[in-house]
């Protein structure tokens, strides 16, 4: 997908950049159709894999944007060319865009050469304006195709302290991801929070959880088990996706038993996931990152049960 947050962000912070994205692979490749990566003069971001396939692609990104060059299509076979041990095809597409180049469709698709759009294209198109589903990136009778990558998960995380920030640090590159990010006052957030991370200082979070989309991921890991509570109380209450609460195995017995005082069945309780991350990975905080993050891209996503405290 085309992630346009992303080049819009680039685009802001180093002015033109270029757009290098697998069109299309045969046999072997280190990264999947629709990979890509952002270039400009003195840097870059993301990644088409590869190691000396993405250094040469690089090198070629920076050389068109000097001369100006908006387009070109590169055929690389990675073994022989390459000395890649993939041995497969890759094609690339690099692009260069500015503020005023960039899409403004929910569909990007593009002629790489001069052909007109085949009827293959206008049929995908319309398929996806029809029924609302996104086509698959890809090249296409010359044409390339690329929805605009949209998140399509709200995840609410409840606590700027240090797991807070190294989760929020760790998620927000990952597009599929919408997240919100809640304590209780501005100064607890970091001054260099990940571009498009929503951040919402309120005084009393509890409250603030029944304005969430009843699908949305709750990750709560406050600086206070009040509030911990507090926010497990409400979720239960108002529904939700799922929902993760840092701990121990004491601390969710405790608040299991509260939890039901408070009203909640045996079964309505259990949806909740205490301890989350996985504690073989120690304590610290980006470990305790690293492990949520593993169990939200499963696909079973916060359900895992440990048996270890965090």
């Amino acid at each position: 997908m085309f992630d346009l947050a992303a080049a819009r962000a680039a685009i802001t912070a180093h002015g033109p950049i270029a757009r290098v994205v697998i069109a299309a692979v045969a046999g072997s490749s280190p990264r999947e159709v629709g990979a890509s990566m952002l270039v400009w003069p003195a840097g870059q971001s993301g990644t088409i894999g590869g190691g000396a396939l993405e250094y040469q692609a690089a090198a070629r990104a920076r050389d068109m944007l000097a001369k100006g060059q908006s387009q070109t299509l590169t055929r690389e076979a990675l073994g022989p060319s390459l000395g890649q041990c993939c041995g497969g095809t890759v094609t690339l597409l690099t692009e260069l865009f500015d503020t005023n180049t960039l899409p403004n469709t929910e569909v990007f698709a593009r002629a790489t050469d001069a052909s007109p759009m085949p009827l293959a294209i206008s049929r995908l198109l319309a398929s996806a304006r029809n029924q609302g589903r996104p086509p698959a990136s890809g090249l296409t009778q010359g044409w390339m195709v690329e929805p605009i990558a949209k998140p399509t998960r709200p995840l609410w995380v409840w606590g700027a302290g240090h797991v807070g920030r190294a989760l929020v640090q760790t998620l927000a590159p990952l597009p599929d991801f919408a997240i919100t990010w809640v304590d209780v006052h501005a100064d607890r957030f970091p001054p260099d929070s990940p571009e498009g991370v929503t951040m919402l200082p309120a005084t009393d979070p509890a409250q603030v959880l029944k304005h969430a989309p009843e699908n949305a991921e709750h990750l709560i890991l406050t600086y206070s088990h009040t509030l911990d509570l507090a926010l497990c109380h409400a979720a239960l209450s108002h529904g939700f996706g799922a929902c993760g609460l840092i701990g121990s195995k004491t601390k969710w017995a405790r608040f299991r038993n509260r939890l039901a005082t408070l009203g909640h069945a045996p079964t309505t309780i259990a949806r909740i996931t205490c301890p989350i991350g996985d504690p073989a990975l120690g304590k610290h905080p980006q470990a305790i990152a690293i492990g949520v993050a593993g169990q939200l891209l499963l696909p079973h996503r916060i359900g895992l049960r440990q048996e270890t405290a965090i």
